[in-house]
């Protein structure tokens, strides 16, 4: 699933974690979705498994694709908001209120910064599990 067309709301750690939750639908049922779109031996004849494959592929690397720019663009989104709260934390050392804010803004950072981590995970569990049940059927082009 691609990014909605409106654009992300990167200020509320939750609706991004929500968010990021759809976008993964595809990772979370590729099993589901080869197990009924592929076909095993016995049936190899009856559905044209390269090009489900094919299509799947291109669905996985536009999933992918799309969710590593919605998470780069948080990080970069909160990392200029942090940038600016340290320069007016730097002019006003005495606003606890500013103190507050940039903590907040960076602990948000670090958990924005750790959905690349979970996005490695998923990726590579879903390239392991579409390469187990395609490789036969079809192979990606090799510039990817």
């Amino acid at each position: 699933m691609a990014a909605p067309s409106g654009g992300v709301n990167c200020e509320e750690f939750a609706e991004f974690q929500e968010l990021l939750k759809v976008m993964r639908t595809i990772d979370d049922r590729i099993v589901h979705e080869l197990n009924t779109t592929v076909p095993t031996a016995s049936f190899a004849g009856k559905i044209d498994a390269s090009q489900t494959c094919k299509q799947l592929y291109e669905s996985l690397m536009e999933a992918h694709a799309s969710r590593d720019r919605v998470i780069k663009n948080c990080i970069a989104q909160t990392s200029a908001v942090v940038k600016h709260l340290r320069e007016e934390r730097e002019k006003n050392l005495d606003d606890l209120t500013l103190l507050k804010q940039l903590r907040k803004e960076q602990t948000k950072l670090k958990w924005m910064q750790s959905e690349l981590n979970v996005e490695e995970v998923v990726n590579d569990r879903s390239w392991k599990v579409f390469n187990e049940r395609c490789r036969i059927h079809f192979k990606p082009p090799k510039n990817e």
